[in-house]
């Protein structure tokens, strides 16, 4: 199947089931020890980590919603964390205004996927759906 071009290419909404619907994934963050995150490398779609046993913390809802300005209640991104290192388990901790569903516990060669869905101002859930 031949990707879409700006002539007669998918549209978001038209119908065209059997293309191929792109989208962009800036290069995935790298952290190598525990962090506090920022709400860009939250929003950019895909963290590795490759370190020792450490927790990687979500910033303050208020930090992402400076970010993501237009997000509305339901408003939702995914975010991935791929725990590259050998042998180590890395684990996400909500920041302020976070509340968790699921396990954080990411163990070594594993991904974790998240789903990070704003429910009110100043308070967002994050799941952990696969």
């Amino acid at each position: 199947m031949a990707l879409p071009n700006g002539a007669g290419g998918y549209q978001l909404g038209d119908g065209n089931l059997t293309e191929v619907n792109m989208v962009t994934q800036v290069a995935p963050v790298a952290k190598t020890a525990a962090a506090t995150l920022t709400a860009a490398e939250i929003t950019s779609g895909i963290i590795t980590y490759t370190g020792a046993v450490a927790n990687l913390t979500f910033p303050t809802t208020a930090l992402t919603e400076a970010l993501v300005t237009s997000a509305k209640d339901n408003s939702c991104f995914d975010v991935v964390i791929i725990n590259i290192g050998g042998t180590n388990t890395v684990s996400v901790v909500g920041g302020t205004g976070w509340s968790t569903v699921g396990s954080l516990a990411i163990a070594a060669n594993v991904s974790g996927r998240f789903l990070a869905r704003k429910t009110g101002d100043l308070t967002w859930t994050l799941y952990r759906i696969a």
